[in-house]
């Protein structure tokens, strides 16, 4: 959240230009990889809601909005380093009438995202290349800043969760980051405790109405991240400036897993004293793409983790 509490978040290096008009110039279509299966952590009842509803996310609308400072991020324009999650704290608002708000309000409250999502809309009012005011000066130099809004639903909040994490992967895969929970994605909680420079919580109160948490979310956000990696064309334009990339090519963090045994390749789960055990309502399908960020060993057998708590064994890793 960073609306109706006026803190100032300003950038040292931030450079006033000429106010732009408020005008649709394209949309991203989620692209995900039909021959990836997804797997989860399935602790979530949200999630679960998510995939026995077939819920997917909606295409990413790109208006650019009237906040007149390009700053660059502390890395240079096109390189931020991740995403912070916010929520609106605004009741029934939708992204349309955030962003009206924010357009209107930004030099009078000091603050401006880069987008804001609600169950039928994924609305990026400002190019993501350049850096925004909304969660301190040390966050605003490092990431892409989007809102979530409060909706009264199970399926709204099953739908507006679904596009906030489809959009959290996007922009990990255009500007080429990986997926680290709590490093490259945090929420404005996070940031408050790491830096200090604000007050804000959210969105873990309002996660916490429907059943909800940061870790869910994560198992979320790494679906759709895996589902984009492995789509060679999710590289459809938007607004940003052409110094992005929208991934799709295969990097150290990206495996590629075969059963050459079975019709899928199967996963486990790490227990508390160590040891696994096999995951038997989830799996992957053969000849997939799947991000991964760390390994464990087990009575002599390497495993790749591809979520929170799925990891699938070396031997069925071919590349």
């Amino acid at each position: 959240m960073v609306s109706k509490k006026k803190f100032m978040t300003t950038l040292a290096t931030s450079v006033a230009l000429a106010s732009i008009g408020f005008t649709t110039v394209g949309q991203v279509v989620p692209q995900m990889g039909a021959q990836v299966q997804t797997a989860q952590a399935a602790t979530s009842a949200i999630n679960d809601f998510i995939t026995n509803n077939n819920i997917t996310p909606v295409s990413i609308t790109n208006e650019e909005g009237t906040f007149s400072y390009w700053t660059p991020y502390e890395n240079g324009v096109g390189k931020p380093e991740g995403v912070v999650i916010h929520e609106t704290a605004t009741p029934g608002a939708t992204a349309r009438n955030e962003a009206t708000y924010f357009n209107r309000e930004w030099p009078n409250m000091y603050s401006y995202v880069h987008a804001f999502v609600d169950a039928n809309e994924i609305l990026n009012i400002k190019n993501t290349d350049y850096a925004v005011w909304g969660a301190g000066p040390t966050a605003n130099a490092k990431f892409v800043q989007v809102e979530l809004c409060e909706v009264n639903t199970t399926y709204s909040f099953a739908r507006s969760v679904a596009n906030q994490a489809y959009y959290t992967a996007y922009k990990l895969v255009q500007y080429n980051l990986p997926f680290t929970p709590g490093v490259t994605v945090m929420s404005h909680n996070d940031v408050s405790k790491k830096w200090g420079e604000t007050t804000h919580t959210d969105p873990v109160g309002y996660f916490a109405k429907w059943g909800y948490s940061m870790d869910q979310f994560y198992d979320l956000v790494g679906k759709y991240y895996n589902q984009l990696k492995g789509n060679t064309n999710s590289g459809s334009s938007n607004n940003n400036s052409g110094n992005t990339n929208n991934g799709g090519t295969a990097t150290s963090n990206v495996i590629t897993v075969n059963n050459s045994q079975g019709s899928y390749v199967p996963l486990v789960a790490f227990q508390s004293d160590g040891s696994t055990k096999k995951i038997t309502n989830r799996a992957l399908a053969n000849n997939t793409p799947w991000y991964t960020d760390q390994t464990k060993t087990y009575q002599g057998l390497t495993y790749r983790r591809v979520a929170t708590n799925e990891w699938v064994d070396q031997g069925y890793v071919t590349k």
